[in-house]
């Protein structure tokens, strides 16, 4: 049987190139070379091999994360090229990474969101007028980055600046947003016109984080992750309910990861992940082996979903 051709895109240039290089290593080691011919390629320095072999390929997996990759630019790419590749277009990666259109549209479909405040750099409020509409503590965001990269709790005004400081640096557009007291979970979506959720994860950094910060993502035994999730049956499927909403409203497709916190029994959703981590132990991978899903044959599920018509 001939094999598949498959072009496995890992790397880039973003902040998040390394998480990506070593997600990108465990999906090449977990696919079946039986099945497939795999070739690999770095956009920090192999765009113009991709757009020569393009025609040689039969699908592409976006093993990439943050600008460049999860925002819409390599799938733009590969339309162009006519390159199949799973999870969402331009439309829904760009939607999911820009978190304050995500927000608006998370909104209009119905969802509860933390009230945040938008703003550029050379408009930006003060820390008192934060304070004065959001109280303390408050979570400062760059609108456009990912596994929490410039991300801060700010617990007084002195915080307030070196947070905003911090996220600037990232982007010229932030967000301040109330920070929500309670559990932290994550949903899982997976599939095209028929929408599968998955068993929720919950996220427990250690003492030493007071989120889900980089560092509690990727050092090992920074945190502490249940799957499935402590939450009763009924709490468990508004949560699922909200990460397919969030899939929905973003356009996404394919499969998608919406973070979410929990509040006196209500949901609030904080953002959606297009191209969510996908090492092994990952919290999508994790949800799809709770619904008996393994990690090969979840890449299998991805790539069948790619080849899918829209």
């Amino acid at each position: 049987m001939k094999k598949m051709r498959v072009a496995l895109i890992a790397g880039g240039k973003s902040a998040e190139r390394e998480v990506s290089l070593k997600s990108g290593e465990q999906v090449y080691q977990a696919l079946n070379k039986d099945k497939y011919d795999i070739r690999r390629y770095d956009p920090a320095n192999e765009l113009v091999r991709l757009v020569q072999e393009a025609g040689e390929l039969d699908v592409a997996l976006i093993i990439m994360h943050g600008r460049g990759g999860e925002d819409g630019t390599i799938q733009g790419l590969l339309d162009l090229l006519e390159v199949p590749y799973q999870g969402s277009g331009v439309l829904g990666s760009a939607l999911g990474m820009n978190k304050e259109l995500s927000k608006i549209l998370y909104r209009q479909a119905g969802l509860k969101v933390p009230h945040a405040l938008f703003f550029n750099r050379d408009r930006a409020p003060s820390p008192q007028e934060i304070t004065e509409t959001l109280g303390l503590p408050a979570v400062i965001k760059p609108v456009n980055e990912g596994s929490s990269i410039g991300i801060t709790i700010a617990r007084s005004h002195q915080e307030l600046e070196e947070g905003l400081a911090a996220a600037f640096a990232y982007d010229y557009r932030v967000l301040v947003e109330e920070y929500i007291e309670g559990p932290e979970v994550t949903g899982g979506v997976l599939g095209n016109a028929k929408l599968q959720a998955l068993p929720l994860v919950e996220i427990l950094p250690s003492s030493s984080y007071s989120f889900f910060s980089y560092d509690a993502k990727y050092l090992p035994g920074a945190t502490t992750e249940i799957c499935p999730a402590r939450l009763d049956p009924e709490l468990t499927r508004a949560a699922q309910h909200c990460a397919i909403t969030a899939h929905q409203a973003l356009a996404c497709r394919g499969y998608s990861r919406t973070d979410m916190k929990i509040k006196d029994g209500q949901i609030y959703v904080l953002e959606t992940n297009t191209i969510p981590g996908m090492t092994a132990t990952s919290l999508f991978p994790q949800g799809a082996q709770a619904a008996g899903i393994e990690f090969p044959e979840l890449l299998d599920r991805l790539i069948a979903l790619a080849l899918e018509k829209p």
